[in-house]
């Protein structure tokens, strides 16, 4: 197999502008390659690799087993894919079992469509309703509102070392987006960036609507990120504060013109990268097709990411390991939300509706949190920040990395707090007057 690689003087501006997706892509396609000697290629050789190839071609079916009402079917031992929605609720749970504050989790329903809707992405053809996935953590009275929405590639259990921290001065609230996580998985229907981003921001509302929230912080993660701003874009009515933690989406490839993405996309290589782009070959599809093995590649992923730039509070093994088992059963189930990348982004991680965009139209004070390793460049928000006209802070917490909430969760806690001291004071006006906490810097 070739190897793909990218000249190392022309890597940065194209990496600084990579989406999670990107990197996990990158990351399962390293261990791929690296441990072909030993994992992949020594237990599962010709066979599994057969086999792989087959069930990455007939994904349909595959996706099929692993659904709730099919899991009786046949043992979990004996599929290929050993997975079910009840799998990852049960994961889910014991995740948060490292959680001290008391939560209560429920499936949301928010309907199979908005009232009254006939659009195609939305409505389900058989009006079978929606749920979302929603945790809510004990809070003290009158506390504010916190709604967190998690990544790409994630859901809110990745949060889990922020839980207590958060709760102590939050309503603290965090949900599957729809199509992730153990939130109802529809079949993707979108044929466009506007329907996709539909699909997020509305069944968002959504379930606002049956929680009967009005006035809340959004904090949300990378791809959450820009769905989060997205949807105070549209309803900057319920958006108190709006918290972007390494979101994505802020650049298109117009604004970073890369003359070796360019050179690359004429290659035989660039051809069928592109080519697996454009299809929606995510690398779920890949971990899905690796079966029973599919664990020990997401134990690796794991253990290699999360903690990576931490000071000393990398994740134990009992983190380690009920995280890796929550991972790769939020990964390996149906897809469907993952499946909204290319209508999304263009090949390179480029926005096709990027934010810096619509930065003039803003209308929701909003702060930015990056780790000093992000690979999320924090310069899209600057220039971003020159068009606001609300107000704008960007916060850079040492020792994390793109997930800086498990890299470093004291740090990124001192973060949002900064970020809603008006809030958490009150709206006393002298609370913007606040220095940034020890440690964290301002950009």
């Amino acid at each position: 197999m070739a190897k793909f690689s990218i000249p190392t003087p022309r890597r940065s501006a194209f990496f600084n502008e990579l989406s999670p997706l990107r990197q996990i892509g990158a990351d399962v396609g390293a261990f791929v390659i690296r441990d072909a000697e030993d994992a992949v290629r020594r237990v599962m050789h010709r066979a599994v690799t057969a086999k792989m190839a087959e069930e990455v071609s007939r994904a349909a079916a595959s996706e099929a087993v692993v659904t709730s009402s099919s899991k009786w079917a046949w043992p979990r031992a004996l599929r290929w894919v050993p997975t079910s929605t009840d799998h990852i609720i049960a994961a889910e749970k014991r995740l948060l079992s490292l959680v001290k504050t008391p939560y209560v989790q429920e499936q949301v329903n928010i309907g199979s469509g908005p009232p009254g809707s006939k659009v195609r992405w939305f409505r389900s053809c058989s009006d079978e309703s929606r749920f979302i996935n929603t945790v809510t953590f004990d809070s003290k009275d009158n506390s504010p509102t916190l709604v967190m929405v998690h990544g790409y590639g994630a859901s809110q259990g990745f949060f889990f070392r922020n839980f207590d921290a958060l709760a102590s001065r939050f309503r603290v609230i965090a949900i599957d987006q729809l199509g992730w996580g153990g939130s109802s998985r529809p079949d993707f229907a979108c044929k466009s960036t506007e329907e996709t981003e539909a699909w997020f921001i509305d069944s968002f509302e959504e379930w606002r609507k049956a929680k009967n929230l009005n006035q809340f912080i959004l904090l949300g993660h990378s791809f959450g990120g820009y769905v989060a701003a997205k949807y105070a874009l549209k309803h900057p009515e319920h958006v108190q504060h709006l918290i972007l933690v390494g979101p994505a989406g802020f650049s298109s490839e117009t604004e970073h013109k890369s003359e070796w993405l360019t050179k690359f996309r004429a290659t035989w290589k660039g051809t069928i990268v592109n080519h697996l782009w454009e299809s929606n070959f995510t690398p779920m599809k890949i971990i899905r097709g690796l079966g029973p093995w599919g664990p020990d590649l997401v134990r690796r992923y794991t253990t290699a990411r999360f903690g990576a730039y931490s000071s000393g509070s990398v994740l134990n093994e009992g983190e380690a390991s009920l995280l890796t088992d929550y991972v790769y059963h939020t990964l390996v189930a149906k897809a469907s939300g993952e499946l909204c990348l290319k209508y999304i982004f263009s090949f390179g991680a480029f926005a096709r509706k990027p934010l810096l965009q619509c930065s003039s139209d803003w209308k929701v004070p909003t702060t930015f949190i990056y780790g000093y390793e992000d690979w999320m460049s924090y310069k899209g928000a600057q220039l971003a920040r020159e068009g606001m006209k609300v107000p704008c802070d960007i916060i850079r917490v040492p020792q994390g990395g793109h997930f800086v909430f498990i890299d470093n969760p004291s740090g990124f806690h001192s973060a949002v707090f900064h970020a809603c001291r008006r809030i958490l004071a009150r709206h006393s006006e002298t609370a913007w007057d606040e220095p940034l906490p020890e440690g964290l810097a301002s950009a």
